[in-house]
Formats: C-alpha cells, structure tokens, sequence
C-alpha cells in the first residue's frame, strides 16, 4: 500500500501524535469512482485542520494495520459497491460492530477489503480506539479519471460530515 502525505516529506511515519485524530481516504484515482477517498483526504488536507493527520493510501487495505494504534481514533473513507443507489453515503461505527456483510466484497480493487482489515485487526486486538468508516457507494469503476457528478456530489457531503465528526472523535475544528 502506498501512503501519501504531501506535507511530510520523511515517509518513515506510523502512527499520528497523541491527541490527533487519524484520517485515511483510501482508493485508486485510476478506476473513476474507486478515488472518491482520495478526494475526501485531499479536500480536508486544504482545510488545515488542527491536530488531524490525514493519508492518501492505495493498495491492499491490510497495510492499515500499520498506520492506526489501539488508542488512537481513526476515521476512514472509501468507495464501496453495495448495490445501493450510486452516491448513497454509508457511515459505520466499525469500533463497535463489524461492518455489514455486504461490504465485504471481493469487488474491491484493493487486494484485501476494508472490511477484512478491520476484522483482522479486530482478532489481533489492533483497532483504533473509536474507528468511523464512511462509504460512498459508487457509479463508475472503469479505468478513467474523475469522479462521476453523483459521486463528487456525495463526497463534499462527507468532507463536512467528517470536518463535524473530528469534534467528536477528538481531533480537529
């Protein structure tokens, strides 16, 4: 998996500082609607928000294991294929409950799905403390660049919904 953090040139991190909160948008700005995540990160990047780490990661989401510590709150953002209405926006408390079965989907174009990395981390005893997990069902896959309307529509939803949600998980304005 490949981390992007253009603000940090020394890509030797882990882990955010305590009392920040982690945000991953994960995806693939090369399949259409796969980089919705990575529109969500770069969006809140240009916000600047106060104790907030955010990532771009693509590739195998079992690398997530890596970045987020037990104690740290962690807030993650994918495209998903559920079948929902494209632009449909998903939001789970995956700290508490697995992910819906739907969700885990070998559909993904990551090697390991979002949903099997947070389990696997569940059974090791390595999930954030507080893991919020937003999914922006989409309408595109094909190789291309861009985001369809829907989907971009819903995206800037979830950048304030998460701008809102880093109040209440500890980090952020």
């Amino acid at each position: 998996m490949t981390f992007n953090q253009p603000d940090n040139l020394d890509h030797g991190f882990t882990s955010p500082s305590p009392g920040h909160t982690l945000v991953i948008g994960l995806g693939n700005d090369y399949r259409r609607d796969d980089g919705v995540g990575l529109y969500v990160a770069r969006k809140l990047r240009d916000l600047n928000l106060p104790q907030t780490l955010i990532l771009e990661a693509i590739g195998d989401a079992a690398a997530l294991l890596e970045l987020w510590k037990p104690g740290t709150p962690a807030i993650l953002v994918d495209a998903v294929f559920s079948w929902s209405e494209p632009g449909t926006i998903f939001r789970f408390e995956a700290h508490s409950e697995p992910l819906p079965e739907k969700f885990l989907s070998p559909a993904s174009s990551h090697a390991w799905g979002v949903a099997e990395a947070i389990e696997l981390a569940r059974t090791l005893k390595q999930l954030p403390s507080r893991l919020i997990v937003y999914g922006i069902e989409g309408k595109s896959f094909e190789v291309g660049l861009g985001l369809s309307p829907v989907v971009k529509r819903a995206a800037k939803q979830v950048v304030t919904r998460v701008v809102k949600e880093l109040g209440r998980v500890g980090g952020g304005g």
